[in-house]
């Protein structure tokens, strides 16, 4: 089994997905080989809440340009979590 923190890799923190933390929905991005149901046990053990729903997206990296080189940002995967209606909210700006 993987280890918890190799499948969640990090928060996405956008007004999209600051709008949807009101509804107990956090974006998060993770590994491109975890599945849902690694998703759900990683955040059930790392924040200690029940998750409701995962719903995943590939995301395809933008074609970049530097001057006259160009290249593709690197492809990920992200992860959207529905906590259920008695779990905790998650705070990720307190200090």
């Amino acid at each position: 089994m993987k280890d918890v923190r190799d499948v969640i890799k990090r928060p996405v923190i956008t007004e999209n997905s600051a709008d949807l933390m009101a509804d107990k929905k956090y974006t998060f991005e993770v590994s491109p080989k975890a599945n849902k149901t690694e998703i759900k046990d990683a955040v059930e053990s790392i924040f200690g809440v029940k998750v409701e729903k995962v719903n995943t997206m590939n995301v395809k990296g933008k074609f970049k340009r530097m001057g006259r080189y160009g290249g593709y940002r690197s492809d990920r995967k992200k992860a959207i979590v529905q906590l259920t209606e008695d779990s905790k909210e998650l705070d990720f700006f307190e200090a």
